[in-house]
């Protein structure tokens, strides 16, 4: 037996915030806001219809509110290879929608940009499907 990957948490100041932009840059739906208070809200692939879209199911992300706020690199990120244009177009993108370039120790040989989102999460963008 073995288990599937169907969830990344991460924790944050601003559930809500952080999960509108992540549905712009994903094309990602909101899927449960949780409770009242808006503590935690789970974002996912917009429903096709109500079918179950073939091969593998991404995976949803759930922002869940914390007091602290974050203090070093993440030991864990995001790698977004662009669909439907290049890897240039789609760090514009991204950046006009709130994320800012992040330096994480690079060469400037590296074949990805590592961008943050609005509250500092380092993701990279890849030029292909490998880094």
């Amino acid at each position: 037996m073995t288990s599937r990957f169907t969830e990344l948490a991460i924790d944050c100041a601003e559930p809500h915030a952080l999960a509108r932009f992540w549905c712009a840059v994903l094309d990602y739906q909101v899927q449960d806001d949780g409770d009242d208070d808006g503590d935690v809200v789970t974002i996912g692939p917009a429903a096709d219809g109500g079918e179950q879209v073939p091969g593998p199911v991404p995976p949803t992300l759930t922002f869940a509110r914390v007091p602290e706020g974050k203090a070093a690199k993440n030991r864990l990120h995001l790698d977004l290879s662009p669909s439907d244009v290049d890897q240039d177009d789609e760090v514009r993108r991204v950046l006009a929608l709130g994320a800012r370039h992040a330096d994480v120790g690079q060469t400037g040989d590296e074949s990805w940009v590592c961008l943050a989102d609005p509250e500092g999460n380092e993701f990279c963008v890849l030029a292909g499907r490998r880094p």
